[in-house]
């Protein structure tokens, strides 16, 4: 089975509304590792490691996100599994703090 590895920053409002958690949310529901976090200079990080298909579906949902979420760009790079790592032990998916 071959895997994905992305690594995600969503710009625009997306930060005290819901974004991380609804993040969280949707890869888990996809079956999905990785983490997501804010950045200090308003934007969100995210790490989505699994099927491509379900990677690529992922991403797509970011161009979007929550209702109350504003969204200018996306963008994305492959990632290495190391980027893994950052999650907390124990956990598929993580909400990590800000940096």
């Amino acid at each position: 089975m071959s895997r994905a590895i992305l690594q995600v920053m969503v710009r625009g409002r997306v930060q005290g509304v819901g974004y991380r958690a609804w993040v969280e949310s949707q890869a888990i529901a996809y079956g999905l590792e990785g983490w997501v976090r804010n950045r200090r200079d308003g934007s969100v990080e995210a790490l989505f490691a699994g099927a491509p298909t379900h990677v690529a579906d992922m991403v797509a949902l970011c161009r979007h996100g929550p209702p109350s979420s504003r969204v200018d760009s996306v963008t994305s790079e492959t990632a290495s599994v190391d980027e893994l790592n950052l999650r907390r032990v124990g956990e598929a998916f993580s909400v990590l703090p800000t940096v």
